[in-house]
């Protein structure tokens, strides 16, 4: 596994180098990872850096790009949109020569336009806000102070909103709230039940489970044909 960088495509027409994390030994089968969207991304980076060394071994190469706003990316995340990251996944398949795409649930919302391949674990964009909005709300009560879910939607929508440590404009968020995982030619739905065990994402802490990760990386590996 190493790090290198793809050339990101910016609003208004700008471009900017961001990085992604790569096994990549020129192999026919190439997986572009959608990643996780929010604070799942951050609980579930551990568990998808290991489907990808599963596939490392399966003889498949696979490539996890940190989007504008998220991880390692210098972008300031409060100009950022949906449509943003969908180019920024576009963009690395072309530059990885990508032959397929694994979304992880969120990931799934914002799919590059030509690929085909898998959907782990589903989730609509509202549903990501929603347990964003309800943790912020318990941090509040703790703190002594008194939120509720419809006053938050409103300030976002106006002024936008910091969620999970993320600060999302008001566009993000009435677009993260009408997103829906789409029915797409070659996407292939992959249900939590069929990796077994709990789920990584309703874990407090960001974490990894090596049964799991041997159950999706196996489908994926055979759904590429090795």
């Amino acid at each position: 596994m190493k790090a290198e960088s793809y050339p990101c495509p910016l609003p208004g027409g700008a471009a900017a180098s961001e990085y992604a994390l790569v096994f990549d030994a020129g192999r026919k089968h190439r997986v572009l990872i959608a990643p996780a969207l929010f604070d799942e991304g951050h609980k579930l980076r551990r568990f998808t850096v290991e489907v990808m060394r599963r596939l490392d071994g399966s003889g498949i190469d696979s490539f996890l790009p940190d989007l504008p706003g998220c991880n390692e990316s210098e972008q300031d995340l409060a100009l950022i949109e949906p449509e943003d990251w969908r180019m920024a996944l576009d963009a690395a398949a072309r530059h990885f020569a990508a032959t397929h795409v694994l979304a992880i649930r969120g990931g799934g919302l914002v799919l590059p336009e030509k690929l085909g391949g898998w959907h782990y674990a589903p989730v609509k964009g509202a549903s990501l806000l929603r347990t964003m909005l309800r943790a912020r709300i318990l941090s509040a009560r703790e703190a002594g102070r008194e939120e509720s879910v419809d006053a938050l939607i409103e300030q976002g929508l106006q002024m936008g909103l910091e969620l999970a440590g993320f600060s999302l404009s008001g566009e993000m968020l009435r677009q993260m709230n009408t997103l829906v995982p789409g029915k797409k030619v070659g996407i292939a739905a992959l249900e939590h039940e069929l990796v077994g065990g709990g789920p990584l994402w309703l874990r407090a802490e960001p974490d990894e489970d090596a049964e799991q990760a041997d159950a999706l990386a196996a489908v994926v590996a055979v759904g590429a044909g090795t």
